[in-house]
């Protein structure tokens, strides 16, 4: 039975405007749904999903889409990002082409996993491999593409279990010389209690001179060294990359990434190489805490010179003696 006119036009039409807005919107999920489903039919129903064609293709649904999200936000919201990255001299071309690197970044939420994923397939022409946050499965586009590709999905609760680490450590030595292992050794993004209880964890370990350097870093978390290390050490030929930027700090979850995404902003980053052979493999373990402990104070240090503004982040309070030390990176 057709309803009366004014149904029609007061119900009807504007539920049609909403569901071809609503599909625009997700238009770009929806091809890459349709495209991964496609991949997994052709695979023979998943059964070739792990071998070297197909997790190509994976990686090349990857980069096209986010080529359409990074196109979108320069569109949408005016989003500018430039990356400073090493001279491209020879050596660094070189570098580039032939050897597999070990990316450590300061974590800010999933905007900075997004970018620096694009960064790594468009410009590097790399096959990364993230150490990830387990929630992020929520997500289905980053379960269903995270669970193709090698990847390690870190749950909140057990960062410190040494499963994760030698999990790490098999993504690390499987890297090839286009491969890429990313890693965000603060576990976490910085809020202020988490960086307090991060100082407080080092201060119950007994390490008060890793509590007092991690005081002086105000936009970072302590990094947690397990994983960090544990790669650089079963990847002996990779160069490690350290990543800072600013600008996305108040992207704190995939909602954020649409709500909550800076309009007109230049997001700024920086990459420093450090060549496999001055990387610090042969040195003892204490050393090789103090080495990570300098660069994450260079990226702090780099971070408060570049937050968009140049506001300083309020002084944080000490942790109350009530306050329990949780693991940094919950």
């Amino acid at each position: 039975m057709l309803p009366p006119r004014l149904i029609r036009r007061l119900v009807l039409a504007p539920l049609v405007v909403v569901l071809a807005a609503g599909f625009i919107v997700l238009s770009p999920f929806l091809a890459l749904l349709a495209l991964v489903a496609g991949l997994w039919v052709v695979s023979g129903f998943g059964g070739r999903l792990r071998t070297e064609p197909y997790q190509s293709r994976h990686y090349a649904v990857i980069r096209r889409f986010l080529e359409v999200l990074y196109g979108g936000a320069e569109r949408t919201y005016g989003l500018r990002v430039e990356v400073d990255e090493p001279e491209l001299t020879g050596d660094e071309l070189a570098s580039r082409l032939i050897r597999p690197v070990i990316v450590l970044s300061r974590h800010a939420g999933p905007g900075d996993s997004f970018l620096l994923v694009h960064q790594l397939l468009s410009v590097y022409h790399r096959r990364p491999r993230v150490v990830m946050k387990a929630a992020l499965q929520f997500d289905p586009s980053v379960d269903i593409l995270g669970n193709r590709l090698p990847n390690v999905w870190i749950k909140g609760r057990q960062t410190g279990e040494r499963i994760f680490t030698e999990q790490i450590g098999r993504l690390a030595r499987g890297l090839d010389d286009r491969g890429a292992l990313v890693i965000f050794p603060e576990g976490g993004n910085w809020t202020p209690g988490r960086w307090r209880r991060g100082i407080r964890r080092l201060e119950q370990a007994g390490r008060q001179d890793l509590a007092e350097r991690a005081r002086d870093m105000p936009n970072l978390l302590p990094p947690r060294p397990g994983g960090a290390l544990t790669a650089i050490s079963a990847c002996p030929a990779a160069d490690v990359i350290f990543v800072a930027h600013a600008g996305l700090d108040n992207i704190v979850t995939i909602g954020d990434v649409w709500g909550k995404f800076p309009v007109n902003q230049l997001i700024r980053a920086r990459w420093w190489r450090v060549a496999s052979d001055h990387v610090p493999r042969s040195a003892d373990h204490e050393t090789q805490v103090q080495w990570l402990y300098d660069w994450w104070e260079r990226i702090d240090a780099w971070i408060t010179e570049n937050r968009p503004g140049d506001p300083a982040r309020p002084a944080v309070a000490p942790l109350p003696a009530e306050e329990t030390a949780g693991p940094s990176g919950d």
